[in-house]
């Protein structure tokens, strides 16, 4: 923000809400008194806020590329301090709203007419007994929670103990990661000792019980810090549990850490450092959903919640080598969690194994009031149905360049060997990137406080790509062109629901950069699984390349993991289940485990 433009805000205020007074309710010596009968008029109001002039047009039109007449340039500014009075009292005025407060206009992924997803609840879990405990505690660390809740359920292996192996994995990786922002150990004790006094009472709650588990921090939890990774919040502690988080605690959870996230939920970097991936200490471990990402890969939690705006769930798990379940739009509440964009954020399971993110899934999802895009939905799922017969699209040209791998290849042919039809889709060439106009809007609304406080200053990151310029200069984006980026996202959700009239599901390379901004903007399911190994010879990094600050180099090459995308029809996460769990027994790729945890 400039000097100019602050000094303005703290020496005008009271005077700009007595300008707004006097829009609102004419005084009897007012200029805009209107005689009886005569109806109100657009830009009456009292002069507010600092000059302006033809050349102050002049230079605004470069931003928005339009181009207006010296006689136009006249009449806007003439008339522009007048038009804007409203304006400037919503900014500095005694009647601000809650940053919680939703916009009244709501998202709906569901297109009129359409119905979407399943016709029936249903959840069968991989049935049998599981396989006997393991001797050792790293093995025990490692298992997907498929398999934990079955040896808890069975009280072959206590919660607290599992919680103890937890606590001691995440003290003691956690300088090599930097994932944990808060440790809450005595929670997650108090919680594991419910458990296990309900389990032997007979009161089993279900898969998650007596599970330990990790939050993104951008989840509130009661009594205990939520940082949303950014300076200026480190010591903010909520009153309140999240939605979410309330869920999970109900379904009998052991919450055993708050996890790391970039700063407002943007890449790796927060206050406390950049988190690193397990598999490759000398890079970030992508983000936003930095901490779930690292912290499930490297045994350190049975499962995790991360977010998703634009890619923050995919990218972790891509470069972690988990399992990303991002939900449909609307599916899981975000009650108590930090908004960065009310039409795009989404919450979801990270997990080490696609059935466990289905088990999340179930314990998470269902409308609250608190969240007015939540909705009622259901699941149908059953871990035995074989994936033979689906319909999967792919893009042929996206499968042959970069960023897809030979393992993305790979992966669409091992839908041929399990009876799965591939089928060619194709999107039209479109300017997919315009969209992010939406995303800057929202944030820059969400953090207005803190981008016309001055607080973005104390944010560690400060290069052209992070919100603290993005936010500011959303103060600068056009209104009109926002509104014709929400009806391109409306022409968008009919051409996905063309491709879904022709497949079952898409299997895509998941950090194309289209397919990202697509699917997110219209609000379809995605799974990321691993899928195979490639390798690297120079770190990876989620900012724009950066000539005085080189990444790492690597020779010979480091082998690293390499997961693939699937998305499904909307509040369809059951197919993508079948399918995700059919490619990761066929991959056989996702026991490995990262060298050194």
């Amino acid at each position: 923000m400039s000097n100019s433009r602050r000094q303005f805000l703290n020496r005008a205020s009271a005077a700009l809400m007595a300008a707004a007074t006097a829009c609102r309710k004419p005084t009897p010596d007012s200029a805009a008194v209107l005689p009886p009968g005569a109806p109100p008029a657009f830009g009456t109001a009292p002069d507010a806020g600092p000059p302006v002039s033809p050349s102050t047009f002049a230079e605004a039109e470069k931003l928005v590329q339009v181009e207006l007449s010296a006689e136009d340039r006249q009449t806007a500014a003439g008339n522009w301090r007048k038009s804007m009075a409203p304006l400037y009292e919503r900014r500095t005025g005694p009647r601000k709203f809650s940053p919680s407060l939703a916009p009244a206009t709501r998202w709906d992924p569901v297109l009129p007419g359409q119905q979407a997803g399943p016709g029936r609840d249903r959840f069968i879990r991989t049935p049998g007994t599981p396989d006997p405990l393991p001797s050792n505690d790293q093995d025990i660390a490692f298992a997907p929670v498929s398999r934990l809740s079955r040896w808890i359920e069975t009280r072959q292996l206590a919660s607290e103990r599992l919680t103890r192996i937890y606590l001691d994995r995440l003290e003691r990786f956690d300088p090599k990661l930097r994932c944990v922002i808060t440790l809450t150990r005595d929670l997650a004790l108090s919680q594991a000792r419910q458990a296990d006094r309900e389990i032997a009472a007979g009161r089993y709650r279900g898969p998650l019980h007596g599970v330990p588990w990790g939050a993104k921090d951008l989840l509130d939890t009661a009594g205990i810090a939520t940082t949303y990774g950014a300076e200026p919040y480190r010591n903010r502690v909520p009153a309140q549990d999240a939605a979410v988080v309330k869920r999970l605690h109900d379904a009998g959870a052991v919450l055993a850490a708050k996890l790391s996230l970039g700063a407002l939920a943007l890449n790796d970097i927060w206050f406390g450092g950049q988190t690193m991936n397990p598999w490759l200490l000398e890079e970030g471990s992508s983000g936003s959903s930095a901490g779930p990402g690292a912290a499930t890969a490297a045994g350190l939690v049975a499962f995790s919640i991360g977010s998703e705006t634009g890619g923050s769930i995919v990218g972790p798990s891509m470069r972690c080598g988990i399992t990303g379940l991002r939900p449909t739009y609307g599916r899981v509440p975000r009650t108590g969690a930090m908004t960065l964009c009310w039409s795009l954020d989404k919450l979801g399971p990270m997990t080490r194994g696609v059935e466990d993110g289905l088990l999340v899934l179930q314990a998470i999802s269902g409308p609250d009031p608190g969240d007015v895009s939540s909705v009622p939905s259901r699941l149908d799922f059953d871990a035995a149905i074989p994936a033979a017969g689906l319909r999967v699209g792919y893009v042929p040209g996206w499968m042959k360049e970069s960023p897809a791998t030979g393992v993305d290849r790979a992966a669409l042919e091992a839908t041929r060997q399990l009876g799965m039809i591939p089928v060619e889709v194709s999107l039209p060439d479109w300017p997919y990137d315009s969209l992010d106009l939406i995303l800057f809007a929202e944030g820059a609304a969400a953090f207005e406080e803190l981008t016309l406080g001055g607080g973005l200053k104390e944010l560690k990151v400060q290069v052209p790509d992070a919100w603290p310029n993005l936010f500011r200069q959303a103060r600068f984006l056009s209104a009109v062109d926002l509104v014709q980026a929400d009806r391109f996202r409306r022409r968008l959700a009919q051409e996905m629901a063309r491709i879904f009239s022709q497949v079952d599901l898409l299997l895509v390379p998941s950090l194309r950069d289209e397919i990202l901004i697509i699917t997110n903007f219209t609000g379809h399911p995605s799974l990321t699984l691993r899928a195979g190994f490639v390798e690297v010879s120079e770190a990876r990094s989620d900012w724009a390349p950066d000539p005085a600050h080189p990444l790492p180099k690597f020779s010979p090459p480091r082998r690293v993991p390499h997961g693939v995308t699937l998305i499904g029809r909307l509040f369809d996460e059951g197919l993508l289940g079948h399918a995700g769990i059919a490619l990761e027994r066929i991959l056989n790729v996702a026991a490995e485990r990262p060298a050194g945890f």
